[in-house]
């Protein structure tokens, strides 16, 4: 597991250069949790880690490069752009 996360971390942090490691990995993570999450409560069969990263791999290329402007609306949202101040 530790190893998809690094991938897609990696993969992030190369289409966005304004975001530190550390909130690339937040990001993934989140990513990650909210895809599995809303398949579970929609009742969808669990396909595996592999589909989990295919998807997330197509969320970073299409939003990663814009993550760095999320404003969260919700608190439970609010750490994705906390800047850590460690750059890759």
């Amino acid at each position: 597991m530790e190893d998809r996360f690094q991938r897609l971390t990696e993969q992030l942090i190369a289409v966005n250069q304004k975001i530190t490691a550390n909130q690339a990995r937040t990001w993934v993570e989140s990513l990650w949790e909210d895809f599995e999450t809303s398949r579970a409560k929609g009742g969808w069969t669990y396909k595996g880690q592999d589909v989990t990263e295919q998807i997330v791999m197509k969320w970073i290329v299409q939003y990663g490069p814009h993550l760095h402007m999320y404003e969260p609306t919700k608190d439970k949202f609010s750490h994705l752009n906390q800047d850590d101040h460690m750059k890759h």
